[in-house]
Parts: structure tokens; sequence; C-alpha cells
């Protein structure tokens, strides 16, 4: 009789569970339970709505959501979410209702005993976090639950950006003990990161390449929009700023697309020459994404989060299929770009998809980004590194090919010097008996060796002679001098930094360029030393010799000059003075004019034509 009467009495302490037993009972074996499927939900219709009438609504205007998460998409709609929960066990249970999505930005949470209102909290992430009775990045509400009795519990969210609530029941230590398993991931995540950042940084400083700034700029923004996504960063970085976490889903998000595109387009040198509609569509895609980013500092988060999404969805698909074009012409580091991005897009897809209700909100879809990212992230690294390698591999090649092309002609010239010796000595011996007459003629046929051999004009020697000629001449006959000097503009600073071997052909070009206008007979163009050029034009008027300056210098400055893969224009200033010679030996008076008037056409600016003869004494018959 007695054990009938203590099972009665138990069943009627147990009669409040017995009567939820579709609701979120806790057992004594229960650590956590997934509240998704004891979950109705209705939606304000008619503006806000009290606590009290929510309370008196019919279980028909409620809907049950029945699946593995509550995701109901984009909407400003406001949402009201009920479930009751029981304490199954004969001992108090103080519980953690979890809300595991940080970016709602109101939730108001009320818990009932019969209709009675026992407590309320006001979440969301337009809360400084300091507010939250558990300091966590997700929502957490302690709750307490005596023993055999049952509660309802109802939420009212408000929020601008996807409206998934996913609720959890935790036991506390439970609920620790799962929160480090997050915490690693998260940390692991965030270690992997921060070791790339620093690496190729460091690597940036080592060979000044940009694509390893773009990386960096990518691979610092990406993790900065998942922790705002996630709520680390309100957490640890700005706790207060309650509309900046907002803004930073946006802007983060937007960088992360600007740094991609301009990584891929110069690690995969997609450029106008050869591939000129990817390279067009990327630009348009760093512009739009770079004015996104900057309308998300003053542009509410609700306006901008589903255009940020589709570009952001279109950008890596073009960055996906940018891969695969590369990988099919053969470029060796878009293998490892085209499976990063494979990781990263299918990622990306997923938590978008998820966002936009197509795919359920579990830890996959949650968490898929990052994972994604970790690998791409090192993937990238790897493709970055085996760039470097490849292009250290070449650069010692041709070093040694030069060293080798070199080393051979150091052994022609020892050779040759060789032959030069044995030939000179034979020389000196059939030479002995030559008279002084014959070395003075030797000395004469040494002066006439006149030209430069690297510009293949005439020297300065052959210049000065036929320069103090050409004045006692236009003086003898009363004729019009014009003597230009013609200067490269920052050529030290070309010859320090392409070489000297570039600064030589740089001169052939220059010497090319004058060689076109200087076509008389009696004209003469000559290299008077370094970068310096002199060009003579005997019987020319001051006219005369500007049209000839103006064209060398137009020509000198069409000209395209091949560096590598970049094509250089030089530019050149021109010093000219046109006189009649008021005696036999005015040369240095004349060339000293000339030079002035280059230094003037330096100080002007450079790249242009100055005449000095307007101060140069002319005699009173010349003409104006």
């Amino acid at each position: 009789m007695r054990r009938w009467n203590y099972l009665l009495a138990s069943m009627l302490m147990l009669m409040p569970v017995l009567t939820l037993a579709n609701g979120a009972v806790w057992s004594e074996s229960s650590e956590r339970i997934e509240l998704a499927g004891e979950i109705d939900y209705w939606a304000e219709s008619d503006g806000p709505a009290s606590l009290d009438s929510v309370i008196a609504l019919g279980d028909k205007e409620w809907q049950s959501d029945g699946g593995e998460s509550i995701s109901l998409g984009y909407s400003d709609t406001v949402y009201w979410f009920r479930f009751p929960t029981a304490n199954g066990t004969d001992a108090p249970k103080s519980l953690y209702l979890e809300i595991a999505y940080p970016v709602l930005d109101r939730v108001e949470f009320y818990l009932l005993d019969d209709g009675r209102l026992l407590e309320s909290q006001v979440l969301g992430d337009k809360q400084h976090f300091d507010e939250r009775p558990v300091h966590h990045r997700n929502f957490l509400v302690p709750l307490k639950l005596p023993p055999g009795e049952s509660r309802m519990v109802y939420l009212r969210v408000k929020t601008t950006s996807s409206m998934q609530v996913p609720l959890t029941l935790w036991e506390p230590d439970a609920f620790f003990i799962a929160e480090q398993s997050r915490t690693m991931f998260e940390g692991l995540y965030y270690g992997i990161v921060l070791v790339m950042i620093l690496y190729n940084l460091f690597v940036f400083r080592a060979v000044g390449e940009r694509s390893f700034l773009y990386y960096v700029g990518y691979i610092a923004a990406m993790p900065l929009f998942l922790a705002s996504l996630h709520g680390v960063s309100f957490q640890y970085l700005w706790p207060s700023a309650t509309w900046w976490n907002d803004q930073a889903i946006i802007v983060f998000l937007n960088l992360t697309l600007v740094f991609g595109a301009l990584f891929s387009l110069r690690f995969l040198n997609v450029r106008r020459h050869n591939h000129p509609v990817l390279n067009l569509v990327m630009v348009n895609l760093i512009v739009i994404a770079g004015g996104l980013a900057a309308a998300g500092l003053v542009v509410p988060y609700s306006h901008m989060i589903l255009a940020t999404i589709l570009v952001a969805f279109f950008g890596c698909s073009v960055m996906l299929i940018i891969g695969v074009v590369r990988w099919i012409k053969q470029d060796p580091a878009a293998r490892y770009y085209t499976v990063a991005w494979v990781f990263m897009l299918f990622g990306g897809i997923l938590m978008a998809f998820s966002k936009f209700t197509l795919l359920p909100r579990n830890f996959l879809t949650e968490n898929a980004t990052q994972i994604g990212s970790a690998i791409g992230v090192i993937l990238l690294s790897v493709a970055l590194a085996d760039r470097l390698n490849q292009e250290k591999v070449r650069a010692f090649e041709a070093q040694q090919k030069l060293l080798s092309e070199e080393r051979k002609a150091r052994l022609a010239q020892a050779k040759i010097l060789h032959i030069q010796k044995e030939a000179n000595a034979q020389l000196e011996q059939r030479v002995q008996s030559r008279t002084q007459d014959l070395e003075s003629l030797n000395e004469q046929l040494k002066e006439l060796s006149s030209t430069d051999a690297l510009t293949g004009l005439k020297n300065r020697g052959h210049f000065d002679r036929v320069f103090k000629s050409a004045v006692v001449r236009a003086y003898r006959f009363e004729q019009t001098l014009s003597l230009m000097v013609l200067d490269i503009d920052h050529f030290k600073d070309f010859n320090d930094t392409y070489g000297h071997l570039v600064g030589d052909d740089c001169l052939q070009m220059v010497a090319a360029c004058i060689g076109q206008y200087v076509t008389r007979p009696q004209d003469l163009a000559a290299r008077y030393g370094g970068e310096e050029f002199v060009v003579l034009l005997p019987d020319t008027p001051e006219q005369g010799a500007v049209r000839v300056a103006e064209k060398i210098r137009e020509k000198i400055e069409e000209t395209g000059f091949r560096v590598s893969e970049e094509t250089l224009h030089l530019t050149i200033s021109i010093g000219i003075c046109s006189v009649r010679p008021d005696h036999a030996d005015a040369t240095k008076e004349i060339f000293a004019k000339a030079d002035e008037a280059l230094y003037e056409a330096k100080g002007r600016g450079r790249n242009r034509v100055v005449s000095g003869s307007e101060n140069f004494p002319i005699p009173s018959d010349s003409p104006a």
C-alpha cells in the first residue's frame, strides 16, 4: 500500500512536467537541449505588440519551426518566439539559455510562470557588451528552474541582419567544456592568420614585392570580418562601440574583396594586354567593393548587407574563374591559388546559403568560412613562397649564365691581348728604324680616330677641331653659326636605377634620334661626354636651329625605351646659341652661351628648348 502511495505522490509531483511532454524537459542525464524543434514563432504585423497581447494569442496564430535551427532570412519583421521548459528532476537547476548568433540587434527575454512574469532581460549587439548578464560573445541568459516545475520563455527579436535564433539550453559545466573546444578552434584559426601576416610582412620588407603587401591586407581583413560576425571583436576589441560593431562587418568584408582582387591581379599577372575582360571585371569589382567599404562608414547596416553579400559572392566566383583560366594557361602559381579559392569560396557559399535559409544553421555552415579561409591562407602563402623560390632559381640561373658569358669574354679578351702584344712586339721591331716623322704621322693617325665607340657619333676631339674651323669660317664669310648643347634629363637617376648597361642602351637610342635630324653634309652631331651631346649647324639661323632642336626633343620624348617589362620615355633639355661671330676665336663664348641656355632649360622644368642668342653680343648688322 505504501508503495502505491509513493508512486501516486511522485506522479502528482511530476504532473506539471508530464503535461509539457512536447516541451524542453530537463532530466538527470541532460547536459544540453537543442530547442529548435520545441519553438513556436509569431510575426508582428501591426506594429509593436506588448507581452500581454502576445501571451493572449491563440495557439493557431503561432507557427512551429520544426527544423534543425531557426533561420527566417533577411527581413524587417519583428518576431516573437516561445517555448516551454521544465525541470524533470527533484533538485533545482541553474541553466544557461544560449542564443548563438551574436549580431542580433535586440533580444527581449521574458520568463513566465502560469502567465506571471518572473524575469526579463534585454540583450543584443546594440547594448554595450558589459551590460550582458554573462560576458560571452554569444547571448547567455541564466535560467533557474525549481524541481518538478515548468516555465514558459518568450523572446522578442528585432534585427537588421539575418533572422537566425539558434537556441540551446545548457548545463553550465557542459557549456564551458564545449566552449573550450570552440575557443581552441578560434584560437587556432586566428593564430594561423597572425603567423601568416607576420611572415608575409617580413617577406615583403625583404623583397619589396607588392603581392605580399596585398596578401597581408587580404588575410588581415578576412579574420576581422569573421571576428565581427562571430562576436569576438565585440567582446575583445570594441565592447562599447555598438554602431561600429554592425558596420565593421560591411567594411571588413568589402576590404577583403578589395585586397583579394588586387592580390589576384598581381599574383596571377592578369593584365589588360593578356586578359582584358577579366582585368576590366576585376578593376570594376575593386571599385565597387571599395565604394561599399567607404559607404559602410556612413550608411546603415540594413541598407548595405544584401548588396555586400551579392558582391562578395560574385567577387569570389570571378576570382575562382581567374584561377582556373590561369591554370589552363599553365601558370604554375595558379594551381595553389585555385585550390585555395575552392576552399575559401566553398566556405563563403555555405555561410551565405545559411543566411538566406537555403541551408540549416549548424557548426559546419557557421564555421565553413573560417575553415576554408584558414586552408586557403596556408595554400596561398605556400604559393607565394613557391613563386619567390622560382624567381630566385631564375635569377641564379641568369647570374650563372652571365658569369659564364663574362668568363668567355675575358678569355677572348686575354687571347686578343696576347695576340696584340705579339703583334706590337713584331711591329716595334719593324719600326725601330723609322724616323721621327713617322712617329708624328702615327700621332696624327691616332687623332683621326674620331668616332665615339658607344654611340657611333663623332667624339669630342673631332668636334673641337671642326668647331674651331666652323667659327673661323662663319667669321670670315659673316654667316650665322648655330650650336646646340643637349643633355638627357635625370640620366644619373636612370643609371642608378637600371644600371650602366641599360644606360648605354639609352645613350645609343638618343644618338640615333639625333642622327635622324642632323643630315646636311656640313652639319655635325657629336657626343661631348657622358650624357651630353652637341650639334653644330653652320650657316643656320636661330629659327632653323630651334626647329631642328624641337624635332629632336619631340622624337626622343615619343620614342619608347624598353626596360624588362616596362616601357619608359626619356626627355632631353637643349640649349641653343645662334650668332655671327665678331672674332675668329669665339668658340668659348659661343659654347658658354649654349651651355647657359641648357641650364636655363633645366631650370624651367627640363624637356624644353631654350635659345640664349638674345643675350649674346651680336654685331649690329646681324638680322633680328
